[in-house]
């Protein structure tokens, strides 16, 4: 049972308020320890920079043609490791994770393994050092659920 139906909410009664429905992702916040290493390793992922403040250590990339994006922010006390599992994952879509899995490693990032099979297409994961993991995944499997380009 779910701490919602323990205190007897229904799903129905947690979307009723217009003012509460959930629209969509905003930005997805990555704690890092050193944001030149970061941004470096995430433009080598493929990530274009939206804007950065080195003053304030924050980084923000694009995703797409959303404006929301990744968020890269300094921590105290972030240092490199590897990530556990099962880990907390952002999972972006891309047309062809295979392909992606191949720009990654020529661009000198290990995956995590090599790209799997999923209910809809493919998936590839990489982490960085700090052990944020991102996956790509692709849509082959069901084209009609796939973002247009």
């Amino acid at each position: 049972m779910s701490d919602n139906q323990s205190v007897g909410l229904s799903v129905d009664q947690l979307t009723a308020d217009p003012a509460a429905e959930l629209l969509g992702f905003d930005n997805v916040l990555f704690p890092v320890g050193d944001l030149g290493e970061a941004v470096g390793f995430y433009e080598r992922a493929g990530f274009p920079v939206s804007f950065r403040l080195d003053e304030i250590g924050l980084a923000i990339l694009k995703v797409g043609k959303e404006t929301p994006g990744v968020l890269l922010r300094v921590e105290d006390g972030i240092v490199p490791r590897t990530p556990p599992w099962p880990s907390p994952r952002v999972w972006l879509e891309v047309p062809d994770a295979r392909a992606k899995g191949r720009a990654l490693a020529e661009a000198g990032i290990v995956l995590l393994a090599e790209p799997f099979s999923v209910a809809t297409g493919w998936t590839v994961e990489i982490a960085d050092p700090w052990g944020n993991i991102t996956g790509f995944t692709d849509y082959l499997k069901r084209p009609e659920l796939a973002r247009s380009s």
